[in-house]
């Protein structure tokens, strides 16, 4: 597991979506990284999600990108605003709309628990 990730997958594991927040200017980041995005500072803090937002796109992957999610497909992929002013790319429910509002559940998978989210 890399080392960067391993607290949003432990996170996930106890049926938590984590995200990082940025100690100098407060934004919100959902992919962990070594740096904040907006101004570069390395002095991140890692927060608990109410794993509630808003889906902003989605789409259905018919073909799967590795044999490790091919028995999934069709599957359905959502990139959400987090109602912590952040945006993350998860499973969603099939039957979601852009604009929706949903909530995070989580799935096992390929030895970890996934998030996915529901219409709330």
């Amino acid at each position: 597991m890399d080392r960067l990730a391993a607290h949003f997958w432990e996170g996930c594991a106890a049926g938590e979506l984590r995200y990082q927040r940025c100690r100098a200017c407060a934004a919100t980041q959902s992919y962990p990284r070594a740096f904040c995005l907006r101004c570069g500072a390395a002095d991140l803090e890692w927060r608990s999600a109410a794993g509630t937002g808003t889906v902003y796109a989605l789409t259905t992957v018919a073909r799967a990108p590795s044999d490790e999610f091919r028995a999934l497909a069709p599957y359905v992929i959502v990139l959400v605003d987090l109602d912590e002013a952040c945006r993350m790319m998860a499973h969603g429910m099939p039957g979601l709309a852009i604009g929706e509002r949903v909530r995070a559940h989580f799935f096992g998978h390929g030895g970890r628990q996934l998030p996915r989210f529901h219409k709330d």
